[in-house]
């Protein structure tokens, strides 16, 4: 998918340094930003990265050849959305979810350009976030995610879940 220049591409091992340092900018956004605890000083870490790269389901937002966004994309079932709490999901069809995504910060809309493009092949999406991202919240409601409950992470974390279907 292409708008404005900005394409999603399949991450590779070579862009690995600088899909770190969009999670450092990340962590340091999120933590300035009154969210310190979903991803703290150390997450996504660096095994689950590169084992999202070696799975095929690591992705990159780039412009001009600079990479300003990661997110993992899956399509299938997510163990984590099993069961959901406070709610429920829109539907029991067949998703796809998004994990990890994070921005440069350097060219706005690239998340929003990142959710569009997932939602294009797949009508049919799930996500989740902190209840202190108040930035992720924002762009779930902008663009029609519904708020469908709680869900708890592996490590037993909480967070928000959403879906849209188009």
């Amino acid at each position: 998918m292409t708008s404005d220049k900005m394409t999603i591409r399949k991450a590779v091992k070579n862009d690995l340094p600088y899909i770190f340092e969009i999670y450092a900018r990340a962590r340091k956004f999120m933590a300035e930003n009154g969210n310190p605890n979903q991803w703290g000083d150390i997450k996504p870490g660096k095994e689950l990265v590169e084992s999202d790269i070696e799975k095929g389901i690591s992705y990159v937002c780039e412009k001009d050849g600079e990479i300003l966004g990661v997110f993992a994309f899956i399509y299938g079932e997510d163990p984590t959305y099993k069961i959901i709490y406070d709610g429920e999901w829109l539907n029991d069809k067949p998703y796809a979810v998004i994990h990890r995504i994070a921005s440069s910060g350097k060219v706005k809309g690239t998340g929003e350009f990142c959710l569009k493009w997932a939602l294009s092949p797949y009508p049919n999406v799930r996500i989740d976030t902190h209840k202190d991202n108040t930035v992720m919240r924002h762009l779930m409601d902008k663009l029609g995610f519904a708020c469908c409950g709680i869900i708890h992470l592996e490590d037993g974390d909480e967070r928000l879940a959403f879906q849209k279907i188009i």
